[in-house]
Formats: C-alpha cells, structure tokens, sequence
C-alpha cells in the first residue's frame, strides 16, 4: 500500500509539474490547468495522509482497513476520469463541426454563385454532383457523356474537386462543370454535402450523383429520375444487384449482400445496394437531412432520408469497373469496418 501511495504522489507531481509549462505554451486553457492542479493536490494529500479523508469516508460509512476506502477511492477516481472524458469528448465533438462546417463554407465561396445562376438556361434544373480526388483521367469524360437535358429538366454538372493534386479541378472546368474546390481533403461525404448545397442555391429540382470514376452511366440519369418525375419517389437509389455490374471482389460483393441485409432489418425498407453512389433526390427532401458524415456516406443519406419519412425507390443500373487511375477506397475488410460504424451511427441518432 505504501508503494502504491508513492506512486501516486509522484505521478501527481508529473501531472502538477507538466502543466505549468502546457499552460505558458497555450497548449491547455487556463481552467484546464486549475482542474490539474486541484486532481494533483487531492491525490498528493491523500498519498501523504489518508486520514485527512476520514470524514469523507465516515458520512458513507466506509470502514478503515476493510478495503471499502480504498475502493471508495478507485470508484471516485473512476468518476472523475469518467466527467473528464465526457468533456473532452464534447470539445472534441465541437471542434470537428467547426473544422466540418468551415470547410464546407470554404468550399461554397469558391463558386460565384450569381454568376453560375446567370450562366444556367432557364427552366426545371437538374444538378449532377461529382465529388473527385485525382479523377482528372476520367473527370472529364464523365462530364461530356451527362444528357444536357433529361425528361424535360435541363441538366448541369458540378464536381467537388476534394483538394486533388492531379488537376482534376481544371479538367473539370475545360469539360463545362461548375467546380468547387476544397482546401483539405476530408472525402466523398463533405463534398458530397458541398456540391448539394451549391444544387439547391442555384434552384436545382433534382440532384443526382454520379461517381467522378466512370463507373456510373450517365445515361441512365432518365432511369434514375423516372421515380421522382412521375411522383412515385423522392429519393432514389441505383442498385447495381437489380441491374448489371462487371465483374467485382467477392470480398465486395459478399459486403454488397450484407450490408444489404443490415440496412433492410435496421430501417424496415429492401434495400438491395446500400453503397451506391449513384442516387438522385428532390430538392425538398435534401433540404430537411442531417449529414455529418465525411466518408461512406451512401447508407447515412439513405437511412437519413428513411428517417425523415422519404417515400424510397431503386432502380435498376449498369455499374462498370473505373475506367481509369486507381480506387481511392480503403482495403475491403477496413472499408466494410467503416461502413458498418457508419450504418450503426446514423440508425441511432
């Protein structure tokens, strides 16, 4: 026992010691360095004298050398590191919104805004989002085969160069996108989120995104917006299992079937391709989700938008292999891991 309260006491005095200097660098605020202070000291003087707790101790009626104080001790330590981890995870929670939305910001303002609008015919719109990194091999050609009008809605394309060092941005321009670019890299789901709201303030009715890579057929976009144009959906999703696809990972393939089925008994909805990009939505209804999500964001819109009581379809699509350049997607074992905390993050919002 006497090892155990030289131990604390010298870990104590790390702790004191150390945040003086954290405190003169602005590495820890100064509430911060009050709260360590406080901790050192309590465990200092309870490593030099226990009995300074004894009232403590005597109004729960923990009796001396029975093991009940020292467990009184651990369960009180336990509580505290249990409060300051529940801080730290709150400021840790509002920081990564502020970084999220700053750069979701920062995106935005890279486009005129009125001048796109001006630019656009006038009429129904439709928007094609694209959110790119390193795509310029297939960006462009992507670009030229998206329909300048599609069952009587006049289609523009928008891609969201995700801080790519290829030129994905300019090939996307030369090819007559809107681009947007953001200063970091933070994946498909924050450019995702950034070419959405770039649709809806320039009055797009329909949004439908469509992979950068080459493996969605943009003429199928008729296919994808059949639903919504008829009134029989607001959200749509391209299944490549109630279409075709070439030839894939069995790895992927086996996930494609099981996520499937998870989203099927989470939500109460057969879904039959959770991970498709290629999905097309009304203005309405994009306007009411809530999208947090920077990466694998397919099953969080699509289990968002059964949240928020969307009328849901599929549809039946052509997935092909990349045309070009290299999947930028995690390995199939981290990637199916990732997806899977996603799914379960968003069902329990």
């Amino acid at each position: 026992m006497v090892a155990l309260r030289i131990l604390g006491a010298i870990l104590a005095l790390g702790l004191i010691a150390s945040s003086v200097p954290r405190y003169r660098r602005r590495q820890i605020s100064r509430l911060n360095l009050i709260i360590s202070w406080v901790i050192g000291v309590l465990i200092i003087l309870l490593a030099a004298d226990p009995s300074l707790f004894n009232p403590v101790f005597e109004v729960f009626n923990f009796q001396p050398r029975s093991g009940q104080r020292l467990t009184a001790v651990l369960l009180f330590a336990v509580i505290v590191l249990f409060i300051l981890l529940f801080r730290m995870q709150t400021y840790s929670d509002m920081n990564e919104r502020a970084v999220r939305q700053l750069v979701e910001a920062l995106g935005v303002r890279t486009v005129d805004i009125e001048a796109a609008r001006d630019a656009l015919p006038p009429g129904p719109r439709l928007a094609t989002i694209s959110p790119a990194y390193d795509e310029a091999e297939n960006v462009g050609d992507v670009i030229d085969a998206i329909p300048r009008q599609v069952s009587g809605y006049n289609v523009f394309s928008i891609v969201v160069d995700d801080c790519s060092d290829d030129g994905t941005a300019n090939v996307a321009r030369e090819h007559g996108a809107l681009v947007a670019s953001l200063p970091v890299r933070r994946g498909g789901g924050l450019a995702m989120r950034v070419g959405y709201e770039l649709a809806l303030q320039l009055d797009a009715e329909i949004v439908v995104t469509i992979d950068a890579d080459g493996q969605h057929v943009p003429e199928e976009i008729g296919t994808m917006i059949a639903p919504i144009v008829s009134g029989e959906a607001d959200y749509v999703n391209g299944s490549r299992l109630l279409g075709a696809f070439e030839s894939d990972s069995l790895i992927r393939h086996i996930g494609v079937h099981f996520f499937s089925r998870a989203v099927t008994v989470l939500t109460g909805q057969r879904i039959t391709d959770p991970s498709s990009g290629y999905r097309a939505a009304t203005a309405d209804l994009l306007r009411k989700l809530a999208l947090e999500q920077d990466q694998f964001w397919t099953s969080e819109v699509l289990i968002e938008a059964l949240r928020q009581h969307a009328v849901v379809r599929e549809v039946p699509v052509t997935f092909l292999t990349r045309r070009g350049g290299v999947s930028k997607k995690p390995k199939s074992l981290r990637y199916g891991w990732n997806f899977a905390k996603v799914i379960v993050k968003t069902w329990l919002r």
